[in-house]
């Protein structure tokens, strides 16, 4: 029976010492750099898989989903540089380690694999011999966390090359860990003796990566290791930098910040943005959800202010270390703004607050070193804003009334045409279809996607007042001239279509007479017929260009879209294919 593990340390240790820097000195570079980073901030290497949640399979050891974690290509280099070593290398000096763990099955052994061979040799190995001898793995990770910290041991770890930068530094650390779960390992697998089934060096080799992955995780870093890395983040820190997420809201707020937010923030001063201790905090409409957030980082002052934004205003803010992340933070970013301390200035942009509606929702921080300056007020023009500075509440623009579109099934593209003084079967006839010959909308649907879109198709909706309502999903036959001349006779016609390309049209007709018809950017000059319509509506401000379009249609026909319309149109109105 071996002495206990605490025992043997001192002599372990020795070992241990000897064998080592063999093993160390044989890590290729990028893959001591990997494991030399598993303990790391995630901004070191923040696109590696392998600093995701290690979750074992089943009653997976911990050691064996470490390796797996690391992915089969660094396992398997790893076993190209070492694997020559290990098999030739003298074992025979370490103390023992196995001689209490149950012996392995007696009889003879056969192993069946599956999985694509997806897996790392070492990985298979370290595998099989994990089921012949299922305590070994667990005692060499205990072997090597008792040594981590053992005198004749940690100056081996603590080695790091003089003036080394974060990449050096992080290769050191991982390689001189790697090369003493290298020794353990190879030292209780000579002994454990596994049948010719395992492959020796392999098994070593994966063994010794999981033990090093898990213990990696645990260790501190070398100490020189934070200055090392700010000093590479700010290297490669270039201007401009642009990045959009998605953040979560809690209690009407976000912040940008070196630090959280105070309990208590007071957004009564412009309605938008406060300065809190190291960034600042933004006031948003719902209460909680989630918001597009859209941040820009200039080597300078924005060129000009934006159009398409309800509130923007500029304030200064002091960044005491130059380590600002979202707060509420998203789990991936960090040091969003330049990785310097010093004075800052943000524009922030905001739309949609008043829309109680979290999709709806969108925001701009436009971020550059500037000094310390007086609080700039942009633009303020949403409800929100002037509820919050004690102002009275302006009237909400009028396309704001149809920003559901901008969540509903047609957003993307679509053509919404409505007709006055015709009915159904006339308006059906001017779009090229058969009025006789309607079909649901889903089968209409259903039938066109399977044939790749070879027909086209229109659902109409009768409405109040003789007004017909025709939606084309992805279509554009309400935005033709001739379509739109037909379905007036009677009365008025218009139509807006949109498409992905952020391409419009808006076109206007009365009496078999088209008015006009243009893409509306705002230099268009339209007929006194139209110009009611369109009055008020900054079609050359960016943002809701479509919505814009929908309430000249509604205004010069007496009749819109509804969110119930399109309900309608999914589950009860008639669809009609276009053939000519």
């Amino acid at each position: 029976m071996p002495a206990p593990l605490d025992a043997v340390n001192d002599a372990l240790a020795a070992f241990a010492a000897a064998t080592m820097p063999v093993f160390t000195a044989r890590v290729p570079v990028p893959p001591a750099r990997l494991l030399g980073r598993l303990a790391a901030p995630a901004e070191a290497d923040p696109h590696q898989a392998h600093r995701w949640p290690v979750l074992p399979r089943g009653d997976e050891p911990d050691w064996m989903a470490a390796l797996r974690a690391l992915g089969p290509l660094p396992a398997e280099r790893l076993l190209g540089a070492l694997e020559s070593t290990v098999a030739e290398h003298d074992w025979s000096g370490a103390p023992d380690l196995v001689g209490d763990l149950p012996p392995p099955p007696a009889g003879q052994y056969a192993w069946l694999t599956t999985g694509g061979g997806n897996d790392s040799a070492a990985t298979s190995a370290a595998t099989v011999l994990h089921a012949l001898r299922p305590g070994l793995g667990g005692r060499v990770v205990a072997a090597v966390r008792a040594l981590v910290p053992h005198r004749s041991v940690a100056p081996l770890l603590a080695g790091t090359p003089a003036g080394a930068d974060e990449p050096a530094i992080a290769a050191a650390h991982g390689a001189a860990h790697l090369g003493l779960a290298v020794a353990v390992a190879g030292a209780a697998v000579h002994q454990a003796d596994p049948p010719v089934i395992v492959e020796r060096a392999a098994a070593v080799v994966g063994l010794a990566v999981g033990a090093a992955a898990l213990v990696l995780r645990e260790v501190p870093l070398p100490p020189v290791y934070a200055a090392a890395l700010l000093e590479r983040i700010r290297a490669e820190y270039l201007l401009p930098r642009h990045l959009t997420s998605t953040l979560h809201v809690e209690g009407h707020r976000f912040g940008l910040a070196e630090h959280g937010l105070p309990h208590e923030v007071d957004f009564t001063g412009n309605g938008l943005v406060a300065v809190v201790d190291g960034g600042v905090a933004v006031r948003t409409g719902v209460a909680t959800g989630h918001v597009r957030v859209e941040l820009l980082v200039l080597a300078g002052p924005p060129d000009e202010v934006e159009s398409g934004w309800e509130e923007i205003v500029e304030v200064s803010w002091h960044a005491a270390a130059g380590d600002t992340s979202w707060v509420p933070g998203d789990g991936r970013s960090s040091r969003l703004t330049p990785p310097w301390p010093g004075d800052y200035r943000v524009r922030v942009h905001a739309r949609g607050r008043d829309d109680n509606d979290a999709g709806l929702e969108g925001y701009k921080l436009v971020v550059w070193s500037a000094p310390t300056a007086p609080e700039v007020v942009h633009r303020r023009s949403d409800q929100l804003g002037h509820r919050l500075r004690g102002e009275p509440e302006p009237a909400r623009p009028p396309e704001h009334a149809y920003r559901w579109i901008q969540r509903s099934p047609i957003s993307q593209a679509a053509t919404v045409t409505v007709v006055t003084g015709a009915s159904v079967e006339q308006v059906v006839r001017a779009f090229g279809a058969d009025p006789a010959r309607p079909e649901p909308v889903d089968t209409l649907r259903r039938d066109l996607s399977l044939r790749g879109a070879a027909h086209t198709w229109v659902a109409a909706v009768l409405a109040d007042d003789d007004a017909v309502v025709v939606v084309e999903d992805n279509g554009y036959r309400g935005s033709d001239a001739a379509v739109l001349c037909a379905a007036s006779i009677g009365g008025r016609a218009a139509s807006m279509f949109w498409n992905v390309n952020a391409v419009t049209r808006l076109s206007f007709a009365e009496g078999g007479r088209l008015l006009a018809a243009s893409e509306p950017w705002g230099r268009d000059v339209y007929p006194p017929e139209v110009s009611t319509a369109v009055a008020g509506l900054d079609f050359a401000e960016a943002g809701d260009h479509v919505e814009k379009g929908l309430v000249a249609v509604e205004r010069f026909t007496g009749r819109g879209l509804t969110s119930a319309d399109l309900a309608r149109i999914d589950t009860a109105a008639d669809g009609y294919r276009i053939t000519h």
